[in-house]
Order: C-alpha cells, then structure tokens, then sequence
C-alpha cells in the first residue's frame, strides 16, 4: 500500500486513508517488523472517535495474523499508552487517534518500549511490510487479544504523583475541558483526587463531537468559562491529550511558548540536564530571547513533538515543546502530556506564588501571525512563485521570521510571520494566501 508515516504516525479520512483494510495491514506490516527485532506483545490503546472501536478490532487482527499477543487498553489518552508501554514492560505501543482533527479523521501512532515515537528506522521497517502481501502465521503461532482494564486507573495515579506532596490544589476552581476526547473520564478524577473544584466541558463525547468547537483548538471556550466562574486556571486539553493550552484567571490564553517559559522560570537549576529548552521552528522569537535572558540555551527543532522529543534526547536536556502545546517534561514523562504539563505549570505557579501574568511580564514576545490553507497538493511550497515570494517578504527589514511549510498531519500549508508590527505580519500573511489559492 501505499501508506506512508508522516510528523505524527499515519493519519488520514477514515473513509479513504485509515480504513479498516490499512489498519488491517498496519498490525500485520507492524507485527512483522515486531517479530524480526524479536518482540510479541503490543499494547493498543484509542481516543473516543467513532470509527475507534471498527479499527481497533481491525488492527488487532492484522497483529494477531503476524503472531502478536495484543493487549486492549479501551479509550485513554496518547501519553497513557506511552506510558503503559513502558510500564507494562511491553516493546510496542499503539494509539488508534488523529488527535486534534475531527471524528472523520483518524490515525495510528506508534511508541517504543521507552515511550517515544518510534525511529524512521523502524517506520521504515513497517513500510516494506506494507507493500507486501497479507497472510496470517501458522494457527498454533497466531497471537491472542486480552482486555487490560486497568489501564485509566494506572494512569490517574502516575499524573496525581507529579505533583510534589507539598502541593493541594484544594484551594483551587479549575475550568477542564477534555474535547470529548480521550482524557474525559481520567483527567477531571485527577484534578479531583488532588483537590480541585472542577467545572467540567467536553467530558460528552459520542463519538463525533471529539474536538467540535472545544478543546485546545478552541480555547476561547475555556476563557469564557474562566471568567463567568470567577475560575482560578482553565485548562484545554486535545482529543488524544496531548497537548495542552492555559488560560489564567484574567482569561487570558497561554500557548506553548508560555509555558515553556513558565517551567523555565521556575526551575532553580539550570545546568547540567536543565541547561537548555528545545522549542521548534514555530517558537516565538521573543521566548528565545526570553529564556537566554535566565541563563539557558535554546535550540530549535522541525516542528512536531517526535522532533522536539528526538533533539531533547540528542541534547540531553529534560524541557521542551511546541507553540501548540505539545509541553515534554522528560524528568516526568517521554512524550508531550496535557494533563501532566498543566499539572506542573500550576504546581510551580503555586510554589512560586505568582499569578501567571507576574511570570510572564518578565519576557515578550514578538507578533507573530499563524494560519493555515487547506490545500489539494501540498507539494505547492516548492513553486517557484511561492519562494521568491517568501525572500522578497523575508527581505524586508521590518520582518523577524517567515515559515511556510506543509503541514504534517492535514492537507494544508501552514503560514508563520513574524514581525514587529502586526498589521504588517498579517498584509504578509495574506498575501501569501492569496498566492496559494490562486495556484491551487
């Protein structure tokens, strides 16, 4: 097939892309390449669209065909089964999730037995089994499927020992919205067993309203709810929770960037493995300047949390994360954790006594404007026309950074500009839309 693993595993249309014939042939590509690095144990893990459980079943099957005992996590957030994977001391771990996207969408990513993405090495592995045939083992050697029902609890208990014993968060009234996605169930308990007051949004979902006008793509839902509760923090959490977004008791929304430069300003040590912070090439300019200013480092990766995690382990440093809200905090876990990220950014507000505005007064950042054009070929950022576009915009003294990339998980070309002025990153912006549409 044709099936190939892009920034964040494979994703697509349920109906077209990941249909239950490629996941299918995903488990047995998958489980093949499994078995020849000598591994038989997966972990399958899912968020709540409602192609999950069709796929599931599917790609259980094509692990079982290759020999793979499959153990079934039920719906639980991406960090969850990163986490079980390692814990469970099982080699592979998959997520049936196309995170932020709506229900018609759907995706696999798949974790080493460390918890991290897996290495192209092994994607590549994967996709030389897809292109051959599908066939099952020997009936005496094919897998078994078991249930693990335990999987929500165990998760709830490794987020609540996060946070330092000091800590309570009884005194706290926190807005949670879940996107009626994956963490609906196990992230308000978390925030409850601690001590929190929760108002909860997005713990319905039905199989189609994962994402829907909720969640971290939406946190003007969550800043609304903030102020009309009189709320201490509200937290946006992603379908498959990985990724988070704040909002401060102002109602005021804070990104990636932000809260990066939150858990860097708390951290008393800043050598050794705390010396530095990966963020990506979409990271404001201004959280650059802002994190040197404490004494750290800072590098950037290709965007995607897979990269930002890659050259944190390059590095040896423990913080990193996207603007989006991929936040990885590696002295606790081994990919991007809404649930856990929030948790840490209140704690160490809490600690430090501080309003979130009294942090972030002490760096600014940069006007940067970001949009996105849904696209039929994403291979148009390679024309012609579009670059020397993008140097004649780069030239001008006035620009900071422009970026103008495909994206990895949808069909469009994402649009980065930052400037000084933003009326002047916004004239930018719309010119190179303009350009865009009317090549497309």
């Amino acid at each position: 097939m044709s099936l190939k693993f892009g920034t964040d595993g494979i994703r697509g249309p349920v109906e077209s892309v990941v249909t239950p014939d490629a996941c299918l042939r995903i488990g047995h590509a998958t489980g093949l390449a499994m078995k020849e690095l000598g591994w038989d144990t997966v972990v399958i893990g899912k968020d709540t669209r409602v192609s999950g459980y069709m796929l599931e079943a599917a790609l259980q099957a094509g692990f079982i065909a290759a020999g793979v005992n499959v153990r079934l996590l039920g719906p639980i957030p991406t960090p969850g089964v990163a986490y079980l994977t390692k814990t469970l001391r099982n080699k592979f771990g998959v997520v049936i999730s196309a995170s932020h996207n709506d229900f018609l969408d759907n995706g696999i990513k798949i974790f080493n037995e460390d918890g991290e993405k897996i290495s192209r090495d092994i994607e590549k592995r994967i996709e030389k089994h897809l292109a051959g045939d599908l066939s099952s083992v020997e009936t005496s050697a094919i897998g078994k499927a078991y249930r693990f029902d335990e999987s929500g609890p165990r998760y709830i208990e490794f987020c609540k020992s996060t946070v330092p014993s000091e800590i309570s968060f009884s005194s706290l009234r926190i807005v949670l919205d879940c996107a009626n996605g994956a963490c609906y169930k196990v992230s308000p308990e978390v925030f409850e067993e601690l001590g929190a007051e929760i108002i909860k949004i997005g713990t319905e979902p039905d199989g189609y309203n994962i994402n829907q006008e909720c969640g971290s793509t939406h946190p003007e839902i969550v800043s609304k709810a903030v102020i009309d509760h009189r709320a201490d923090f509200g937290v946006s959490l992603d379908g498959d929770g990985d990724r988070v977004i704040l909002v401060d008791e102002k109602g005021n929304i804070l990104d990636g960037d932000d809260l990066l430069y939150i858990l860097a300003f708390a951290n008393p040590n800043r050598t050794g493995a705390w010396s530095g912070v990966v963020g990506t090439k979409m990271s404001n300019l201004g959280l650059e300047d802002g994190l040197k200013k404490l004494g750290y480092k800072f590098v950037r990766s290709d965007v995607g949390d897979k990269y930002v995690s890659e050259m944190l382990s390059k590095k040896g440093w423990m913080l990193g994360g996207e603007t989006s809200g991929h936040i990885i905090c590696r002295d606790l876990v081994s990919t991007g954790d809404g649930t856990i990220a929030a948790l840490k950014v209140i704690s160490s507000l809490l600690l430090l006594e501080k309003k979130p505005s009294e942090v972030l007064a002490n760096f600014k950042k940069i006007p940067q404007v970001n949009t996105a054009i849904k696209v039929k070929n994403k291979d148009i950022v390679n024309d012609k026309d579009l670059q020397s576009l993008i140097k004649e915009i780069e030239s001008d003294i006035t620009v900071g950074r422009v970026l103008v990339r495909p994206s990895g998980t949808e069909p469009k070309i994402r649009i980065m500009i930052e400037a000084p002025e933003i009326k002047v990153a916004k004239k930018y912006a719309a010119d190179i839309e303009k350009l865009i549409e009317s090549k497309s």
